[in-house]
């Protein structure tokens, strides 16, 4: 190699050196540690003892490790389709060239800027099954009032619901990507006499297609990591120990239970083998949606990914 070349990489090497020490140690470092301790017994404090495959058969036959993946599925199937429908329909509103649009835009998006914990603390008021807000509405306008807080049926779609709260960065995702669509696409389908229904299914949506791929494949992967809001949501004291995951374990996503075992429990070689489980579900996730979005994802002549 030249020496004009060594010393232009010695000065690249030089200018990235920063992002290369924190990937190391920050990342690369603790994913290949976390690696080996799932196949160890390790609890922090004494070193980790090889134990081979025998953290994941514990996991399998762990009836709470079902429980949080089976919530967890409930929450990606269910939860997922209602967030980005709701962001959906909201941006499409949002992108209505009306008189004050922008304050509105603006009042959609503030929830995003509150503090999940903020946000989730506000949010178990309101659910609160004696005094909250929501109830005493139930109750005015003659409906039943669930117990959002203390009943296993209602304390998911309490969750789903206060996650409608914050689709505000979805939103502003969806408000771009409808600004983008060119508007003859619009004059021409409209001398041809198409409907707002057709336009929207023949135009909008799969213009903005790449855009809704790309918000599926972040947002499941957010939600198979499902944490904070479920952590604060069921945080109830008992017995002098803050307990979480309820009501009968219906808010305990795998995520939690992974932190559980994690810094509770000081299991570490269960929650790094539970934290590779779920880098596997998530991969094969992605690999799957990569596979099949040539299907219904419109690149404008580009080829797909």
């Amino acid at each position: 190699m030249e020496r004009r070349r060594r010393g232009e990489l010695w000065w690249g090497l030089g200018f990235i050196s920063p992002w290369l020490v924190g990937f190391l140690a920050f990342t690369l470092v603790p994913v290949v540690s976390s690696l080996y301790y799932s196949f160890t017994d390790y609890n922090l404090m004494n070193p980790p003892r090889w134990v081979g495959a025998a953290n994941f058969s514990t996991l399998f036959a762990d009836p709470t490790f079902y429980e949080s993946m089976k919530n967890t599925v409930y929450m990606v199937l269910v939860g997922l389709p209602v967030h980005l429908l709701w962001a959906l329909v909201l941006a499409f509103l949002l992108a209505r060239p009306l008189k004050g649009i922008a304050f509105f835009r603006a009042l959609y998006y503030l929830p995003t800027v509150v503090p999940i914990v903020a946000s989730t603390l506000l949010w178990r008021w309101i659910f609160n099954p004696n005094y909250g807000i929501l109830n005493t509405a139930l109750n005015f306008l003659g409906l039943p009032e669930p117990g959002w807080l203390v009943d296993p049926a209602w304390s998911k779609p309490a969750l789903i619901i206060m996650g409608m709260w914050g689709v505000g960065g979805t939103v502003v995702i969806y408000l771009a990507a409808l600004k983008e669509v060119p508007r003859e696409l619009y004059e021409a389908a409209e001398l041809d006499g198409a409907t707002s229904w057709r336009k929207t299914t023949a135009i909008t949506l799969p213009m903005i297609s790449p855009v809704l791929f790309f918000t599926v494949v972040v947002n499941i992967i957010g939600y198979f990591q499902y944490f904070t809001q479920a952590y604060v949501f069921s945080a109830t004291g008992y017995g002098g120990q803050l307990a979480v995951g309820g009501p009968r374990n219906s808010t305990m996503f795998y995520a939690l239970y992974l932190y559980l075992n994690a810094f509770r429990f000081f299991k570490m070689g269960l929650a790094s083998a539970m934290a590779w489980i779920l880098f596997l579900i998530l991969l094969v996730a992605t690999l799957v949606l990569l596979r099949t979005s040539s299907r219904w994802v419109h690149y404008g002549g580009a080829r797909p990914i």
